[in-house]
């Protein structure tokens, strides 16, 4: 290595020997490695036994910091940016940075290795042929529905990571948005010692889950399989959605006229859908 560079180094997100030899060299012989947590970077380099000089960029200063490295990088320095686990970017800082020093006209190279939710699809079965990576979803339950509600209709694999203490509530907004019947696999604790893989449709995800407390814990990658294909009715999955809802509670006629105002759909298409169901 000789021209300033920066480096964005993907790091082990459970087993340590996922950590890549050039990777290892790398974070070995650049002047600096910027880490979204210094600590935990710090038992990282302890452990491969690299004396590294660590500074912290994470949400609350990577603008601030990121002209500081810029000014590094000017000095003919090669830095690395590492988050606390997996490849940086991918739903943890890093993008303000990376696009500054683009902008300020230096070289970023990506050293790949791990990903939580690439480990995740390729173990899953599901199909990779095309998916959406949507990272978190929103914290609230209201929030959250809407979220999904929007995806509902998406054919492609959907993915998501969660954590430990919405994992249940999230499957259950996924279970009210997106049906009992749409399958979803969870991938718990990606290459760590109590590693989980489950899939199943959601009403029986839910129930495996809700039964063992200890499948509740750690960080999460949620996969849900696309859409099926349905006839064009014309009636998106959210109008669909709400005219169930309203259904459960009043007469056919009702709901379908109620569900129309809301939704601007056809009527008689909203009538015909809940005769249909019924039949």
């Amino acid at each position: 290595m000789s021209a300033p560079r920066l480096y964005v180094v993907a790091t082990p997100i459970g087993n340590l020997a996922d950590l890549s030899p050039r990777a290892q060299q790398i974070l070995a012989e650049v002047d600096l490695i910027a880490a979204e947590d210094t600590r935990h970077t710090g038992r990282l380099m302890q452990h491969f036994n690299i004396k590294a000089n660590l500074i912290s960029v994470h949400d609350h200063n990577e603008r601030q910091r990121a002209q500081m490295i810029i000014d590094r990088l000017q000095q003919g320095q090669q830095i690395a940016l590492v988050s606390d686990a997996g490849t940086p970017l991918i739903s943890d800082p890093g993008f303000v940075l990376v696009r500054a020093v683009r902008e300020a006209g230096f070289e970023v190279s990506p050293v790949p290795g791990c990903c939580a939710f690439v480990a995740a699809l390729s173990a899953s079965g599901m199909p990779s042929d095309r998916f959406s990576f949507e990272g978190f979803l929103p914290a609230k339950s209201g929030a959250r529905q809407q979220a999904l509600s929007a995806l509902a209709d998406a054919a492609q694999t959907l993915i998501f990571y969660e954590s430990t203490h919405r994992i249940v509530d999230s499957l259950k907004d996924m279970q009210a948005t997106l049906g009992s019947d749409r399958f979803v696999l969870v991938a718990r604790e990606l290459t760590k010692t109590f590693e989980t893989i489950k899939g199943a449709p959601i009403n029986e995800l839910l129930e495996w889950i809700q039964a063992d407390s200890n499948q509740q814990r750690g960080e999460f990658v949620v996969i849900v399989q696309g859409a099926p294909e349905r006839a064009d009715t014309g009636i998106s999955a959210e109008a669909e959605r709400i005219l169930d809802l309203l259904a459960a509670e009043l007469p056919p006629k009702k709901a379908a006229a109620l569900t129309a105002e809301i939704s601007g759909v056809n009527k008689k298409a909203l009538y015909q859908l809940l005769l249909d169901k019924k039949g």
